[in-house]
């Protein structure tokens, strides 16, 4: 927007008063900035009062503030910093150095003119702290305003340059002044010749033009005797004893240092005798106005930039080498090196605007650069430069700087393999999803043929038309392997599908399988990924470089650890090496807790890490990205809130680091600069430091050399694509060639600049499973996480807060009073609450407050920063005052304000003012005019213009960064991932977001989760990484003049904004926010069923638990408690007693509270259907019936499901559908939706309805060819549709999905299944046959087939299951497995011929017992199936599962599931290895395809004679695709373009055997 276009006067957005809380009126002095050019912008005062001009200028640091203060080129400048948030560590104090110098400050002085911040936090926090910076400021007579909205500033000043300015307090107006026009070089020299280090060797003479303090420090530390004059100073006056000349930084217009220009001119018409007895020039270097000082004794020209460069992320380009460093600059004058006179050339360029960054003679020792290799603040990445310049004094033989060979070794890639991650589970989740995505659009810019083995079919990176070849096989090295040898690739990624991934690629790498088919792996090299999971290696790795982890011993085996924990000392901290998120690790306090966890740690891994205990300490992570070139930059740099102890995963995470001082900050990320370039990683990589909280000590923890959760929060935090930035650096690029996306002019060579605040908070499920200790630390545990992005701290936390729980207003304690909060103890249990983490630590902190906790005392308790606690004192002390407003009228525009600024919803305010939310939003925008303005994040805090729309919304700002004319539609996400929502839906919102800009309508998204493909910018037209909340949703609908709303793609949260979006007259797009009411009320929806003769189980809407008890006993125990509007099952409970009931209702009601919860007849013996369809003004367009392998009383999210069904009648699947259109038409439905439905004996009962996209909606897109979410989108916004040819009995494969489990990580989870979900992701496989793919499906989702020297164990307690399964124990005896058993069992299997042995139970006495055999390795499966409506807690198969999942071995607790796994193991015997594409050729070849299982293309492991009755018993006769399939002609077809699709050409052409993949372990 032009300066023409902005509000002459814009207020201050926030208030505070220098050391207290924020309040709601304002406390602080009123004063403005006044530009030249007439615009005014009012701040509040925290410096000194007085008024002063200056120039206003920009600097984009994230860190070092005191440092620029201080630094004398900023003499005459007011200074406006992009960071918003600044004073968080305070002011260092006056300590000297070794060398009688300033430690931390860069002169005697505060040098600017003037401050101009967003944020200014009155409390600060540093353990190397003395003041505050506004009380600095007042001692030095420095005016500095806070409140103001920096970005708009910069903005001005990147469109319009530098303009004069000046801070004015009331009544003290003063006029202009441009320091440019008087010699501030005079000002800030010395006057007096001053030597440091009298005696040192060389002799160096500095030109003190307003030098800092760092570069004396750097000289000295080399051992200089550093002469420094004044500008002015004679150099005759030394008659030439000296040798060497350097020219310092200092601040305005070069020309005005004329007798500098001068001096310079004298020195290079000088000789020195040099050691071989000749004479040569005297050697010159120069810094920042040094080099243009030096550029006019040369006979140069300089020049006024527009804005300058003043910041700390400068690229700039050695031209000797074409090497990339990032600088710190501070400069307002540049060279204009076309006037370099013969002889001179640039020596370094800057890659962002292409200025000269330095020049240098090419015979004479003269060189100067325009940025500072000393830093401070900034990175030091170019300090050699000191060094070369002395290596000229001492006539030392120069070091040549080549380009090393290896840039030219770049090697074509033809066809890669990406390896992706599997199915999501806790610790590796849809980050990698959004990884391989990049790395698939980075590789296909290439003309790179991409092959994906992934088996998680819910993930965008497995839709049609983005890989060339999809494999939905398990991750697995064989698998891998088979796909090697049937595509013959040239390379492999491995790195950006998380360990799993990695584990395979370093599989692979030591069996010598790569190296035998000529594979080379993209990025970093095999070896130095294996360098960084083994502890020992990686420990010796950094001895090499002088740095350290904290003391780590590996071990591999129990002695070695015992004795490696004795040698540490406890309490120590227990991990498995080549694990994901912390996976069998934990802390142990002594030798009695170490065993058993050391146990478990080996059952993860073959060695494991026993570690110094660093609780306490901070953790801080930094992403660095590093080429070919050695171009190293760090994109990203992050500090947890949470001190070490807890796992990063669990941990809140801010983005950058707020309590790191300058010092630490680029201490940290020298030393990952050394040591990524050490090990070598090409690529990405995270590494993690403990820094000790009251020092300068740090230990490095690990570097993961794969892209991390860590890697997409960073990426989506400051908007640089580390995936596809490291896609393009595994095929050879360099930084510098790679564009920044967002800028789209500028390098990817450089490091964001911030102009904003990130919070990553974790989200946990924990409540789903009721023996789980909610304690955190070392393992991760939670599904999912949140970010919220502002520009205060206050601000993101409580966006973060109501992000992971829609019901939570903001940060206060009333999480605590919820009934599912059981980790909760009550108030007299709080500080042991705060000592000992857990889920709800952060409202046990709101709760101290609340109760009147000081920061100190709550520090001591959790160890958290006191600058986090001191902001979270800001929101407390804020809502206590607000809670003695009355009613919506007394809020003032101010009190608005500043309440919005600090995070506050209207919902929080309602209540804080005993109001509702719709008053208080028209109270807000109509009577007030409070509104949030739209920000961009554009990786360079406004230095360049953003050619992007990703953007958020905060109130602390003045205006909008772009105007709104699109009217887009609105495409709400899916929020965290959780169980119940994960990746599926972000598949739908991707898929939507697709086909609205595909058919030129803009798709705008609102989402807030930064593992999703969706929240990738490039992926929409206006991307909101914002609350899915009533208000937000509305704010943007009301900005962006939006022509719609889809809320149907995203899950459960957006679904419930549909009726209150609606009622503010929001257009909701699809299907009617009422219909939508009615179908998640379920009180509304069995009424309805009712009304349009659909049967379903019994039913009654409960208003007390007497009526539920009387309903129960009238239909009979079992029934099943159903709250409405919950997603996976939330609260959804079956119920075997009065006493289960009553609990049951009031967690129920505690989730439903605005509707009535529904009491079920519980449905016994049941199989359960899915049905996912699309319709159009309620007719359906079309359909897919997927069946259930498990009976009905499991979860559909945790259920197996079969696509196309294969044992439901025909007249099944005709009522279902019939069924189906009905409610369609009932509720004329038009988009997505999905029915689930309860057969038996051709009997169906409808179980429920969602009104939007569901789970299974990938699923059944990719396995039909048909992307159902496609089809419903153009229905949804009007376009002409047309259904696809779906026929679902002549589909010739099967799709399995089986769901993937986290209960290894969710320590004391009874690993069982029922009616509440609790699986963390899926995946999905196809086969010829049910059997193939079911086998597929399982090893994707972890199940190990045991080989044959470890026995099967049986444990089951139904009597009906116990009768099914005992043929089924025999074909296991037949395939050579040893069978165990509990004695019940035990006998029931003996009657039927099967030879067992009989194992006590856990619980016996008996030694050895069912936990020895499961502890000691003797079992390679178990099945134990409980009696679901006997359970007992702490049971004994509670303990022989919870055993088992410990140990890491296979759990089967569903007789269904294990008698088909038993019967696909008898089957078969190996697969032939099939893309996804293959399977697609085999139908488009022959639609009615099939043929008979012994004519399937593999071998058996048991010989099956036609009609012969299978293990599951006595044939049936319904409707079996595979075993019974008499309807359809069997064609030789199908066989034959199987064999040729599994087959491999070899280099000849010719082809070669099919690639088949065995199933059976070896």
């Amino acid at each position: 927007m032009s300066l023409a276009g902005r509000l002459s006067t814009h207020s201050p957005i926030m208030v505070s008063g220098e050391g207290q809380s924020a309040s709601l009126e304002p406390t602080d002095a009123k004063a403005k900035l006044i530009l030249q050019n007439g615009l005014e912008v009012t701040g509040f005062s925290f410096g000194a009062n007085k008024s002063m001009a200056g120039e206003v200028v920009f600097n984009t640091s994230m860190v070092g503030y005191p440092e620029s203060l201080t630094d004398p080129s900023y003499r005459g400048q007011i200074l406006v910093l992009t960071f918003p948030l600044i004073g968080n560590y305070g002011v260092p104090g006056d300590e000297k150095d070794e060398f009688g110098i300033p430690k931390f400050h860069e002169s005697d002085e505060v040098q600017i003119a003037g401050l101009i911040v967003s944020d200014y936090s009155t409390t600060y926090s540093h353990w190397n702290a003395a003041q505050s910076l506004g009380a600095w400021l007042r001692r030095s007579g420095v005016p500095a305003l806070h409140g103001v909205d920096t970005r708009m500033l910069t903005k001005i000043l990147r469109e319009d340059g530098s303009a004069l300015g000046k801070i004015e307090m009331a009544n003290n107006s003063i006029q202009f002044n441009d320091p440019n026009k008087i010699n501030l070089v005079a000002e800030v020299s010395i006057k007096e010749k001053r030597v440091y280090n009298a005696g040192g060797s060389p002799r160096i003479v500095a030109y003190d033009c307003g030098m800092k303090y760092n570069i004396v420090r750097e000289f000295l530390s080399r051992g200089v005797e550093l002469i420094v004059v004044p500008y002015d100073f004679d150099i005759d006056q030394l008659g030439g004893a000296f040798d060497g000349l350097f020219i310092s930084n200092g601040p305005g217009d070069p020309t005005m240092a004329a007798s500098t220009i001068e001096n310079i001119k004298k020195v290079m018409n000088m000789e020195r005798q040099i050691s071989s007895g000749k004479t040569a020039p005297v050697p010159i270097f120069g810094i920042c106005l040094g080099n243009q000082l030096l550029a006019l004794a040369a006979g140069a020209k300089t020049y006024k930039m527009r804005f300058g460069n003043r910041g700390a992320n400068q690229p700039a380009i050695d031209l000797r080498t074409t090497k990339c460093y990032i600088t710190s600059q501070n400069h307002g004058y540049a060279v204009d090196q076309e006037s370099l006179p013969q002889g001179w050339k640039p020596l370094f360029m800057n890659a962002n605007d292409m200025t000269n960054e330095g020049i240098i003679h090419e015979r004479k020792p003269y060189l100067s650069v325009q940025f500072h290799p000393e830093a401070r603040g900034g990175p030091e990445d170019t300090t050699f430069l000191f060094d070369e310049f002395l290596k000229r004094v001492r006539d030392e033989m120069a070091t040549h700087t080549l380009v090393p060979p290896v840039m030219f070794e770049v090697k074509p890639v033809r066809k890669c393999i990406l390896v992706g991650s599997g199915g999501l589970s806790i610790g590796q989740a849809g980050e990698f999803d959004y990884s391989g995505s990049q790395a698939i659009k980075a590789l296909k810019e290439e003309s790179i043929e991409v092959i994906l083995i992934n088996p998680n079919i819910a993930t965008v990176q497995t839709s049609k038309n983005f890989a060339d070849k999809v494999y939905f096989l398990p991750v697995t090295p064989d698998s891998v392997l088979s796909v090697i040898k049937k595509e013959r690739p040239d390379s492999i990624l491995v790195s950006m599908g998380g360990q799993t991934a990695l584990n395979v690629g370093v599989e692979l790498y030591k069996r010598g399988e790569l190296e035998r088919h000529n594979v080379r792996v993209l990025g970093t090299p095999i070896p130095v990924i294996m360098d960084t999971e083994d502890r020992e290696a990686f420990a010796q790795k950094l001895a090499e470089i002088d740095e350290h982890a904290a003391m780590s011993i590996s071990a591999h085996s129990m002695e070695e650890a015992q004795a490696a924990a004795e040698k540490i000392g406890f309490p120590v901290l227990v991990r498995a090496a080549f694990a994901l998120g912390g996976l069998g690790s934990g802390f142990a306090a002594n030798m009695e807790e170490f065993i058993p966890l050391a146990k478990k740690a080996f059952s993860a891994s073959h060695q494991i890490i026993i570690d110094e205990d660093l609780r306490g300490w901070k953790e801080v992570e930094y992403e660095v990205v590093r080429d070919c070139k050695d171009n190293c930059v760090t994109v990203c740099n992050m500090e947890n809130f949470d001190p070490l102890g807890i796992h990063t995963g669990d941990s809140i995470v801010i983005a950058p680091s707020q309590t790191l001082s300058n010092d630490e900050y680029f201490m940290l990320r020298s030393t990952a600069l050394k040591v990524v370039r050490h090990l070598g990683v090409i690529g990405e990589c995270n590494i993690q430091y403990a820094l000790h909280p009251t020092s300068m000590r740090y230990c490095i923890i690990e570097v993961n050399a794969r892209l991390s959760r860590s890697s997409a929060l960073a990426s989506k935090a400051t908007g640089y694509p580390l995936a596809y930035v490291a896609a393009k650096l595994a095929l050879g690029k360099d930084l510098v060639m790679v564009r920044n996306s967002v800028t789209q002019t500028t390098t990817a060579c450089f490091e964001p600049a911030l102009d904003y605040i990130v919070a990553k908070v974790p989200r946990w499920d924990l409540k789903k499973f009721d023996r789980v200790a909610d304690s955190l630390g070392s393992s991760m545990k939670s599904v999912g996480e949140v970010m919220a992005i502002g520009r205060k701290f206050e601000e993101v936390i409580q966006k973060a807060v109501r992000m992971v729980d829609p019901s939570l207003c903001g940060f206060d304690s009333s999480a605590l009073d919820k009934k599912d909060a059981r980790s909760y103890t009550g108030d007299a249990d709080l500080e042991s609450q705060l000592q000992n983490p857990t889920s709800l630590r952060l409202f046990a902190v709101a709760r101290a407050l609340e109760n009147g906790y000081s920061v100190d005392r709550l520090h001591a308790l959790t160890r958290i920063d006191r600058w986090f606690l001191a902001k979270l004192k800001n929101i407390t002390d804020m809502s206590r005052e607000l809670s003695h407003v009355s009613g919506t009228h007394a809020i003032t525009r101010p009190m608005m304000r500043s309440l919005k600024s600090h995070g506050f919803s209207d919902k929080h305010i309602a209540q804080l003012v005993r109001s509702d939310e719709i008053s208080v939003r028209r109270r807000r925008i109509h009577e007030l005019g409070v509104t949030p303005f739209v920000k961009q994040i554009d990786t360079l805090a406004a230095e360049f213009p953003a050619q992007t729309n990703y953007l958020y919304m905060t109130y602390n700002a003045s205006e909008h960064d772009l105007v709104f004319e699109d009217n887009g539609v609105m495409v709400l996400g899916n929020g965290p991932y959780c169980i119940g929502s994960s990746v599926e839906f972000d598949w739908c919102a991707v898929s939507c977001v697709r086909t609205l800009r595909k058919n030129g309508i803009p798709a705008i998204v609102i989402n807030y989760n930064p593992e999703t493909v969706s929240t990738d910018y490039d992926e929409s037209d206006r991307l909101y990484f914002e609350e899915l909340s009533f208000e937000r949703v509305l704010d943007v609908y009301e900005t962006e003049q939006s022509m719609g709303v889809i809320v149907s793609v995203g899950g459960q949260i957006p679904q419930g904004l549909a009726l209150p979006l609606s009622r503010q007259g929001a257009r909701v797009l699809g299907t009617s926010p009422s219909s939508i009411d009615c179908a998640e009320d379920r009180n509304k929806f069995s009424a309805l069923l009712d009304s349009i003769g659909v049967d379903q189980p019994q039913w009654v809407a409960a208003t007390s638990p007497e009526m539920a008890d009387d309903f129960a006993r009238e239909v009979g125990y079992p029934v099943i408690v159903r709250p409405s509007y919950v997603l996976s099952g939330a609260a959804m409970r079956v119920a075997a007693n009065k006493q289960q009931l009553t609990d049951f209702l009031e967690t129920a009601a505690d989730v439903s509270t605005e509707h009535p919860v529904v009491v079920s007849k519980f449905m016994l013996n049941c199989k359960e259907v899915d049905l996912d369809a699309v319709a159009k003004d309620g007719t359906i367009l079309n359909f897919a019936i997927s069946e259930h392998v498990e009976n009905a009383g499991v979860h559909s999210g945790d259920a197996t499901l079969v696509l196309p069904a294969q044992k439901l009648y025909t007249e099944t699947q005709r009522r279902i559908k019939r069924i189906a259109g009905n409610i369609a038409a009932a509720l004329n439905i038009t988009g997505p939706f999905n029915c689930q439905f309860l057969c038996r004996d051709n009997h169906v009962l409808c179980l429920e309805l969602n009104l939007r996209a569901s789970r299974t909606f990938p699923f059944v897109s990719k396995t039909f060819q048909t992307n159902f979410i496609e089809l419903a989108t153009r229905a949804m916004v009007g376009l002409p549709v047309t259904p696809a040819n779906i026929r679902l009995l002549d589909l010739d494969y099967v799709g399995v999905k089986a769901p993937q489990f986290s209960f290894t990580r969710l320590q004391g989870a009874d690993p069982t299944l029922g009616v509440e979900m609790s699986s963390t992701g899926e995946v999905a496989c196809f086969g010829q046959d049910m059997h193939e793919a079911f086998l597929l499906s399982v090893l994707s989702s972890g199940l190990k087939i045991p080989t044959k020297d470890k026995g099967i164990l049986f444990a089951v307690g139904p009597s009906q299951a116990k009768e099914a399964l005992a043929p089924h124990a025999a074909s296991l005896q037949g395939l050579g497995y040893k069978i165990y058993g509990t004695e019940g069992t035990a006998d029931h299997f003996r009657n039927h011929g099967v030879e067992i042995e009989s194992v006590p139970k856990p619980s016996s006495d008996v030694h050895p017992n069912i936990r020895d055999l499961l502890s000691d390795g003797m079992i390679g499966l178990v099945i134990n199936v409980p009696d679901e409506m006997n359970r007992v807690d702490e049971s004994d198969g509670y303990h022989i599962r919870r055993t088992a999942v410990d140990f890491g071995i296979s759990l089967l607790t569903n007789e269904k599931a294990a008698s088909t796994l038993i019967a696909a193991l008898v089957s078969v015997k190996e697969i032939p290895c099939l893309s996804i594409q293959d399977f697609y050729a085999l139908g488009s070849k022959s639609m009615s395809y099939s043929k008979p299982t012994q004519q399937l293309l593999r071998t058996t492991n048991q010989t099956v004679l036609p009609g012969t009755p299978t293990p599951r018993g006595q044939a049936s006769p319904k409707f079996d695709f595979i075993e019974n399939n008499s309807q359809v002609q069997k064609r030789l077809v199908g066989t034959n373009l199987l064999t040729r699709r599994a087959r491999t050409v070899s280099i000849t052409g010719e082809e070669s055997k099919p690639e088949m993949m065995s199933i059976m372990p070896k």
